[in-house]
């Protein structure tokens, strides 16, 4: 900057005299007018230096940004590389095709842009809807530069993602349940603020922990790499069971629906809780008198188990062969159905015991009233026994498998027709069937072979009998 000095007074000129008879004329010098132009002069210069220097002599150029949308942009929003503003947005306008054209100005310091460049537009949170800006990603430098006023197409830019947008990925269902949720979370807090304040106070120990928690949990680098994997996989799985996830969280939902219900309920619990603890603590401290009292046990026996495994091993063939006996003991006490095992027997024993005490004075009393009737067979007692037991005997003889017959009697009266009806049969009819000639019959040949082939008993074949013969 140019300065300048006002002349100095020369030493060497005498003042001027003085006329006594009155004042004289001040003559001006020529020298002090220069020296008052230069002062002025120079600040007029350096205005004028500064005044470039701010407003034309910054340098830089314009670029056209055309985006899908402009993101509520507005002239002035700044232009950023890496969190430093390096520009601003100088114009916005629509285009034939409904996309909206940014102009920015980037600085000096930043330009010429080169191929590659990316444009985002960004916001300070998904929630605010002021301060938003450009973010440039410029390309590399090996790439071929940009001229002033080039055009970075749609492919080059990216919008912002609004939080309309985000919630408009979510399908119908995922809405309805982050509503719930969020209802039930307001649900929750409601009425218990200041119970959260007071909880709010432990935070920061909170956190402070938790930096301890993750410091300690990324210190072995592969192990965590490989949770991550691991983590990622199980994600992915999940992922694809996204339907069943959604109906496992509203059954959640319901779930604790049903649970805050009860919150009375639930308070009482708590309430007892630390009677239980209390109580459980207790049982815990006499636990090792216990198991004191165990080991003397266990110390005692401890001789005697030779034989108890003698015992146990003679046990096991009679625990063997009784588990079937066991097992249909199991199924007379209680076999599946109403009223076949000893369990249904014994719930109607009172209702039989009910009915005989009002049937058994009626029977007594009508044996007692038929005695006189019955007392005329008494005597007769030994015979009908004996007619009862030795009818079929009468006129049998008797072999080595006791009495057989020879005689039969043949009632042909009926024989049994169509649909159960009984006519009356001829003696031919009654004849038939029977058999004639056999007079070679075995012992025990009289009467219909048995199961174990003990009959018709043949002694080996050593007797002169034939078999076949039977009734």
């Amino acid at each position: 900057m140019a300065t300048a000095s006002p002349p100095s007074p020369e030493a060497a000129s005498p003042p001027p005299a003085r006329n006594p008879s009155g004042p004289s004329p001040r003559v001006r010098s020529p020298r002090s007018g220069l020296g008052r132009i230069l002062p002025v002069g120079a600040l007029a210069l350096v205005v004028l230096i500064v005044a470039y220097l701010a407003f034309g002599g910054g340098g830089g150029a314009d670029y056209q940004l055309v985006f899908k949308e402009a993101g509520q942009l507005v002239r002035g929003d700044q232009v950023q590389v890496g969190g430093v503003p390096v520009g601003s947005i100088t114009d916005i306008v629509l285009t034939h095709d409904f996309k909206a054209r940014v102009t920015i100005h980037v600085d000096s310091s930043l330009t010429p842009l080169h191929e590659g460049t990316v444009a985002q537009v960004r916001v300070p949170s998904l929630s605010t809807i002021a301060n938003r800006y450009i973010v440039l990603t410029p390309g590399p430098n090996s790439n071929p530069a940009l001229p002033a006023g080039a055009t970075l197409t749609a492919s080059a830019t990216r919008e912002v993602v609004d939080l309309d947008q985000l919630f408009n990925t979510l399908d119908p269902k995922t809405r309805k349940g982050l509503q719930g949720f969020i209802q039930g979370t307001a649900e929750q807090y409601a009425g218990a603020g200041r119970d959260f304040g007071r909880s709010t106070e432990y935070f920061a120990p909170a956190l402070t922990a938790t930096d301890h928690f993750f410091a300690e949990l990324v210190r072995d680098q592969p192990t965590f790499t490989n949770f991550l994997v691991e983590t990622a996989k199980a994600v992915t799985t999940i992922a694809a069971r996204k339907e069943q996830l959604a109906d496992l969280i509203e059954n959640a939902n319901t779930t604790f629906r049903a649970i805050g219900s009860q919150q009375t309920q639930f308070a009482q619990g708590l309430r007892q809780l630390p009677l239980t603890l209390r109580q459980g603590n207790r049982t815990f401290a006499e636990v090792p008198s216990t198991f004191g009292a165990l080991k003397k046990l266990v110390d005692t026996s401890r001789p005697t188990t030779k034989s108890l495994t003698t015992l146990l091993e003679r046990l096991r063939p009679l625990v063997t062969t009784a588990t079937p006996a066991v097992s249909n003991f199991n199924l007379a006490i209680n076999r599946p159905g109403a009223n076949n095992d000893l369990t249904d027997l014994a719930r109607a024993l009172p209702a039989l015991a009910q009915a005989l005490s009002t049937s058994s004075p009626s029977t007594v009393t009508a044996l007692q009233e038929s005695v006189p009737i019955t007392a005329f067979f008494g005597p007769y007692a030994p015979d009908l026994a004996g007619t009862l037991r030795t009818f079929g005997q009468a006129a049998s003889y008797y072999d080595a498998n006791g009495h057989y017959a020879r005689l039969t009697p043949v009632l042909p009266d009926f024989t049994l027709g169509a649909n159960n009806t009984l006519t009356p049969a001829s003696p031919q009819q009654a004849l038939e069937g029977l058999k004639t000639g056999q007079l070679r019959r075995c012992p025990g040949a009289a009467t219909q072979p048995a199961a174990d082939h003990s009959s018709p008993f043949t002694d080996n074949e050593l007797l002169s009998c034939d078999p076949s013969e039977t009734p």
